[in-house]
């Protein structure tokens, strides 16, 4: 049975190889058979697919992607206005919200496709309620002007501060909020697993102390 299964995987992978054989030779074949003008013809349309490419980008860059800035409650709806993709943390001035600064800064350079902003929770009122934010740190992911989910915390990011950047791109492109990349892999891949733990799911009106205990909330 086992030498039956085995010979049955062997033909199925031979039949791949053949195709994928077939399928490469097919476009060697057209590549060598190509006049010209067919070659002038697909010159043309990489450079206007990159100078297309290039438009876009600097049109992103007049609109303040590629940064990761802080916006006042009053100027939300502006920056929101005519996105595709953004992404809004609600922040306090504690350490889960600065670990989530740290890994948001990076993406907002490496992902110009979405606009990276945040919101201090505490002086946009209107905001945390209509949105219903009720933990800190929350991203809310916002995709052609209607925000159509949340990162809460960091329970899907594994529960801990140490997590990889990685790892909320993963999230995140989940989403749809950012492109995704080949270059994200499951995070924590040969480590030593997490090292430090926090209680990130606190009610956000826990939040509202005085600034002295600013870091009482967590572990």
């Amino acid at each position: 049975m086992n030498q039956l299964i085995q010979s049955q995987l062997e033909s199925n992978l031979l039949n791949i190889a053949n195709t994928i054989e077939q399928s490469l030779d097919d476009e060697m074949h057209r590549l060598q058979n190509m006049g010209e003008e067919d070659l002038d013809r697909v010159r043309e349309q990489r450079l206007a697919a990159l100078k297309k490419q290039q438009k876009k980008r600097q049109e992103w860059m007049r609109k303040g992607h590629g940064e990761y800035r802080e916006v006042e409650e009053k100027e939300f709806f502006n920056e929101m206005k005519g996105e595709d993709r953004m992404v809004c943390h609600f922040y306090r001035n504690n350490w889960p919200c600065e670990v989530m600064d740290k890994h948001l800064k990076l993406l907002s350079m490496k992902h110009l496709e979405t606009k990276f902003v945040k919101l201090n929770a505490e002086k946009a009122p209107f905001l945390t309620d209509r949105l219903k934010i009720w933990m800190l740190p929350t991203l809310a992911l916002i995709k052609n002007e209607k925000t159509t989910d949340y990162v809460v915390g960091f329970d899907e990011l594994g529960g801990v501060d140490d997590f990889q950047t990685e790892s909320l791109a993963m999230r995140l492109a989940a989403g749809g909020i950012i492109f995704e990349s080949d270059d994200y892999k499951p995070a924590g891949a040969g480590s030593q697993g997490p090292q430090r733990s926090i209680r990130s799911s606190s009610d956000y009106r826990s939040y509202k102390k005085t600034e002295s205990d600013e870091d009482s909330d967590f572990d």
